[in-house]
This record gives C-alpha cells, structure tokens and sequence, in this order.
C-alpha cells in the first residue's frame, strides 16, 4: 500500500474528479477509482503514475454501494465527489431531475458511508472529505435541485466533523465556485472566477492535506456567499435574485 494510504474517490471518472484523481495519484496515494463508466474509469487508472483500482457504482442504488465498498476493501480515506446538475428554476420545475441531483449529491454519500463510516470509527482511524459548493451557502435561483442538494451535503459534512472531531477519524469539506465541465457547459449565464478542473484539484489537495475542516474557493469569491449568509433576507433576495 502507499504511503499516502488507500483513499476511495468516488465521483473519479470526469471533470473534477478526474482531475483529483490524477493530482492524489501524483502526491502518492493509492486510489480505488469509482463511477458508473467503467470504461472511463479503467481509461483513468491507465493514465494515473500510482496503483489505481477499479471498482464501478451507482450511487442511487443501495445494492451497488455495498458491493462496491466490498470490492474496495480497506480504505484509509473517502472522497465523495459525485454529482449532478442541471440548472432549473421553478417555473420549469422538473420533478425527476431535481430528486436526481438530491439522490446523487446527497443520499448517494450516506449510501456509501453506511458500510464505510462504521468500520472508521470502530477502528478510530480514517479520513472522509466532502465536495460540496459555494452553491450550497443559501438558496439561490435557477438552482433548485442542486443548491438544495449541497446544502444537504454540507450540513452533513459539518455534523460528522461536530461528532467526530476528537476521534481519530479526520472530516473535511472542500466547497468550490464554478468549475469548467460538461455540467458547467449547461449554464446560459457569466460564471465569475470560473476555474479549470485541474486548479481546483489542485486547491482540493491542498486542503486534504492540510488539518482545516472546511475551505471555500476561489477566495474572492466565496467571500460573497458567506458573507450572504449574514445578509437579512430582504436585502439577501433583493441583491441575488435577480
């Protein structure tokens, strides 16, 4: 095993996750590579300098999720990066996409923690980190679904670190801006401070490694969203729902 430890990156085939996988596999880390392509995924663990397995799931089914944990063996650390988006505002509410970004975002990541998360802490060792979004701050529009979803992940991530953070078992929340993918790609709208996936791996990187639980970016950016957070609601929807 490396010495960096065995980290299971689930969300790993495209986009950010493709480009964590390659930044962690740099940095040394042994990695078991999940999604639902496998052929993307075995693509992937070719390209990677480091020892990459392969192990496909779905997230939405709960069958899928402990197989693949079984496939995965022992595991040191757990990167839940999976995700969908589509952008959706209430007046073209779709039903069927926005109970898919909450199932993937959201339910997908407790799905995979229910065998992960107990062997962790009966052992009182272990890593997990988060990806959530600036998104996930407060309710923004043409975000149903998604927003929602990472609020949920969010608030997830924050309760396991509350339980958690005097054990051995090490909980981290990474909460990126835009980042260029094909989910990106859907938006008709300006992305300010839109970031390559590789730059984000890389500031993802440097804040697993690091001992913060949570870090927002890019910085400037995330100012504005937590600082909405203090905003009265009147004021708050005046300037972003426009």
């Amino acid at each position: 095993m490396s010495g960096r430890g065995r980290y299971w990156l689930v969300g790993a085939s495209e986009g950010l996750g493709r480009a964590l996988a390659n930044a962690m596999s740099r940095a040394g880390y042994e990695l078991v590579l999940s999604a639902r392509s496998t052929e993307r995924l075995q693509d992937l663990a070719s390209e990677l300098p480091g020892p990459a397995e392969v192990v496909p799931l779905d997230v939405t089914d709960p069958v899928s999720c402990a197989e693949a944990a079984r496939a995965a063996g022992h595991v040191d650390g757990l990167v839940y990066i999976a995700a969908v988006y589509w952008p959706m505002r209430a007046q073209d509410w779709d039903g069927g996409k926005a109970a898919a970004m909450c199932d993937v975002n959201l339910t997908g990541a407790m799905r995979i923690l229910d065998p992960v998360l107990p062997e962790m802490i009966r052992r009182d060792s272990g890593h997990l980190l988060f990806v959530g979004s600036l998104a996930g701050f407060r309710g923004l529009p043409g975000a149903i679904g998604y927003a929602a979803s990472k609020a949920g992940l969010m608030g997830l991530a924050e309760s396991l670190h509350a339980d958690l953070r005097k054990s051995g078992v090490r909980v981290q929340l990474a909460n990126p801006g835009f980042i260029r993918t094909r989910l990106t790609d859907l938006n008709d709208f300006p992305m300010p401070y839109i970031m390559e996936p590789e730059a984000a791996a890389e500031r993802i990187m440097a804040h697993l490694e690091s001992r913060r639980f949570a870090c927002s970016f890019p910085r400037p950016f995330s100012w504005l969203f937590r600082a909405a957070q203090f905003l009265p609601e009147g004021l708050y929807f005046r300037l972003f729902a426009r």
